[in-house]
């Protein structure tokens, strides 16, 4: 029986013939089209992470709008004590400083979902979810 003998009339060679150490093997390297080097060229990132810039930039825009919300919080709440006091124009004041800080912690949230849908595009897909019912129900 020889070394590629089939076992049936589609399958494979039982053995594939081993290679020689005396086998001249090419070792110049392959020219660079165009296209490729357009493509592979370095862009700043690595594959399949976003860019850092935007992500820093939401990041500020974050961080500067928890921060107004709550100065405006603390504003809210001094002009609250003077209105309690007997100033009439500081119900006024209370009034859009609420409003402020309400509109400053939605824009921080938009954010935040913002960062999270860019930091998640970088990352793998999530595995595909298992079929109900267990290895029975799949038969």
């Amino acid at each position: 029986m020889g070394g590629n003998e089939r076992s049936g009339r589609h399958a494979a060679p039982r053995r594939a013939a081993r290679p020689t150490d005396s086998t001249p093997v090419d070792t110049t390297p392959l020219p660079i089209l165009e296209h490729e080097a357009r493509v592979t060229a370095p862009t700043g990132t690595t594959r399949g992470r976003a860019p850092v810039v935007p992500l820093l930039l939401l990041a500020l825009g974050i961080t500067a709008a928890v921060v107004a919300w709550g100065y405006l919080v603390h504003l809210a709440i001094d002009f609250g004590s003077l209105a309690r006091e007997g100033e009439t124009a500081a119900w006024w004041m209370v009034g859009l400083a609420t409003l402020g800080a309400i509109a400053c912690l939605f824009v921080a949230m938009i954010l935040g979902t913002r960062l999270l849908a860019r930091i998640r595009a970088g990352s793998a897909p999530a595995a595909p979810p298992r079929p109900p019912g267990g290895r029975r129900a799949a038969r």
